[in-house]
Order: structure tokens, then sequence, then C-alpha cells
């Protein structure tokens, strides 16, 4: 649903008039005056990201999942994405079908499939399952364990290709012949890149790894989607790997900051960049965009590499009122989960059961956001079924409304 009419009282105050009597210009009513309620009308659009843990464990298994209604996790995702309707949303996690067929099967049988409970199935209109690094093997012992095999050899970690890849929904056109895509792009290419060392100082990955090595453990990509007033909003995705297992050489942490940097440096629109249809730089200013994803980085706990997130959150081109002020999306699941005692961040703002913010939808400062937040009711709230003991995902959806003009 184009998001519906927020409308804004912009009330003034009653004015008083003191009438003397003996005034010539007095009305003789002695009556107060009040000016009229001036309403104004905002058209606003919901854009979401949501890590829905829709991942198989083998080729195949989502598109069997999806093919016909019966999965109680996917229905709970569904419902979930029936009840906060976003116009525009990122599905982190869902295995890549390069037939696009498993994306239309869950639009169908599950998004457009009348729950119990359900007041409004949803439709989208535009789908776009997106290429991935997971589980594409290289021709290179990228491990360098003397033989080549997935997962240790992939471009991105996974056992088989495609695995944990996100997509794409819209209730609006997708300008796919403008896509960006930056899954080809190699680490080394990153200027001051933080390319892993031993203890010793030598390069954690071999010199033949490294001209294979991407940067990105799934994909960076520019989706442009055409609002209803003509005007292309970049959505772009990612989701950068995990900055965990790993050893004493970082690699994981070091290329989860590398990936955000990617981000970053794509708005900033970095000469260095260069996509993979051989086209330089990256986002034109004043270009309006959305990033999301489930970037893998809290901006004050974890173990991302220190100033992961805030390389991005505090980019002057990103709304800083969505990504660290008074519209950062938040819960009443979240501060009463509060699973991590010793972290220092508000939970009310994680967006995971590992009490986290790492899922994102960060709008440029080019776009007014109006509202914000987390899907994660309290166990006293509506609806607090759905996300209970992790039943649809150990992620939050994330939202948040923008103004389009």
């Amino acid at each position: 649903m184009f998001q519906s009419k927020i409308i804004y009282l912009l009330l003034f105050s009653l004015l008083y008039l003191s009438l003397s009597c003996g005034d010539d210009d007095d009305n003789g009513t002695g009556q107060e005056e009040e000016e009229q309620e001036v309403i104004v009308q905002k058209d606003t659009v919901r854009f979401a990201s949501f890590n829905v843990s829709m991942f198989g464990n083998s080729e195949g298994d989502v598109a069997n999942q999806t093919a016909n209604f019966g999965n109680v996790k996917y229905a709970r995702v569904a419902r979930i994405i029936q009840e906060v309707r976003p116009d525009v949303l990122a599905l982190m996690e869902f295995d890549y079908d390069p037939s696009g067929q498993s994306i239309l099967d869950f639009k169908e049988n599950y998004l457009e499939y009348k729950l119990e409970d359900s007041g409004d199935t949803i439709r989208y209109e535009y789908a776009y399952q997106i290429p991935s690094n997971t589980g594409l093997i290289s021709e290179v012992d990228i491990d360098g364990n003397g033989s080549i095999a997935l997962p240790g050899d992939a471009y991105g970690f996974g056992n088989f290709e495609g695995q944990y890849a996100f997509c794409i929904l819209s209730r609006f056109p997708l300008d796919l012949e403008q896509i960006r895509s930056y899954q080809e792009f190699l680490w080394k290419d990153m200027p001051d890149a933080l390319l892993p060392e031993n203890t010793d100082g030598s390069d954690y990955y071999s010199e033949e790894a490294l001209e294979v090595f991407r940067i990105s453990s799934k994909n960076h990509i520019d989706i442009p989607v055409i609002m209803p007033n003509g005007k292309s909003v970049h959505t772009i995705l990612a989701h950068p790997t995990p900055p965990v297992f790993d050893g004493s050489e970082d690699r994981n942490g070091k290329r989860n900051y590398d990936e955000i940097r990617l981000l970053n440096d794509y708005i900033n629109n970095a000469a260095y960049l260069i996509d993979d249809d051989g086209v330089s730089g990256g986002l034109t200013d004043g270009e309006h965009f959305v990033i999301m994803g489930d970037l893998n980085a809290d901006p004050i706990d974890g173990d991302s590499v220190e100033g992961a997130i805030n390389q991005l959150l505090n980019n002057d081109k990103v709304n800083q009122a969505a990504s660290i002020g008074t519209l950062v999306p938040s819960s009443n699941g979240g501060t009463e989960h509060n699973q991590q005692a010793n972290n220092e961040g508000d939970p009310a703002f994680d967006t995971s059961f590992f009490g986290l913010r790492i899922d994102y939808v960060l709008p440029s400062a080019s776009l007014e956001v109006l509202a914000s937040g987390v899907f994660w009711p309290a166990s006293d709230e509506t609806y607090y079924y759905l996300v209970e003991n992790e039943g649809s995902s150990d992620h939050l959806l994330v939202w948040v409304d923008i103004v389009i003009e």
C-alpha cells in the first residue's frame, strides 16, 4: 500500500480580542475569534529491512518450502510483513534462486495468503532476487588448506551458491536497467584496504588469492525504485560478513569494516569504485537513497572493528535523525529483552535477539523522515507471539517512513 496520508495538525492558539464597548471598531459581540485548523497532508513511503533467516541447509530447500503454504516460520515472517506493510522491503538471508521462482512463490503462497488473524494480505508487484558471492566457488585456494572446495574457497561463505543471499520486494517499479552492482569488486582495489595480516606482518591471504578475492561477501547493489511522483530513490542493499568466526588476523572483522566502507564511499561518489559493468564512481551528489540491510555492526557493542558502522552513521549525507538522532528505530521488545547485560547501548535500538543494533534502514539527508520502528512487541503487546523465542527469525524487521514530494 502506498503509505496512507499522514496528517499533521498545525494548531494555532486562540486569539482573544478585548473589545471596548466605546471603541468605534467594536463589532459589538464581545465574542472570541478562533482560527481554523490547517491540515497538511504528506505522502509517505515505508522502507524496511528484515533478516528473515530463510536459508536452507542444501540448495533448493527454500524453493521447496515456498512452493506451498505450510511452513510455520515462513507464515510468521509473512504475518509480520502483512502487519507492518512496507512499500519497499529488503529480505536478508533469502537463498538465491536464479529462476526467481522462490520469491514469487513466497509472495503468492504466504504474503498474499490470508492468515488466521490477518486483517489484510499484502501484494508486491515487483520482486528481484539478487546474485550473491556466497557459495560461489573460486578457482583459487583462498583458505590455503591445499584444496579448492566449499565453503572455504567461495568468494563469500556458503555451502552452495546463493546461500544467505537477499532479495527485494516493492509496490513500485524497480528500474532494473539502471542497477549498479559491485559483486565482483576486488578487496585489494580499495585504497588503504584493511587486508588481514599474520602476526609476523605478512599478508594473511596469498598473492594468488588476493588477485581474485572480492570485497563483497554477498553483494553491494543499487536498485533504483521509481516513486509515484516519477522520481527515483536509490535502494542500496548489502549484507556484510559477520565480524566473527576468524582468528587473531580478524579477517572477517576487517572485511566487515571495508564492506561498510564501500557503502560509505559509494554515497560519497568515490572515484576508485568500478561497478560490474565497468562504470566508475559512485552515487551522484543530490540523488535520493536509502541504504538497507543487515550490516552486522553495532555502533557501540559487539565484535566489529571500532568505528565500522559509525563511518556510515555519521556521514552527513545520511539522515542524521534516523541514523543517530531522535528517529533511530526502536521497540519496547528490545528494552524488555535486554539480553546482553554487559552491553552499553540502549537495548531499545537492538534489532537482534543477540542484543545488537545491526539491521539498518538509512535514508539520505535529502529525504524527510517522519517515523521509524523495530517490529519487536513486548510480551504484553499484540503480536508478541510472532517473535517469541525467535519464532520468525533471530532478527527483527526495521522500518522507516520517508516523505515523497
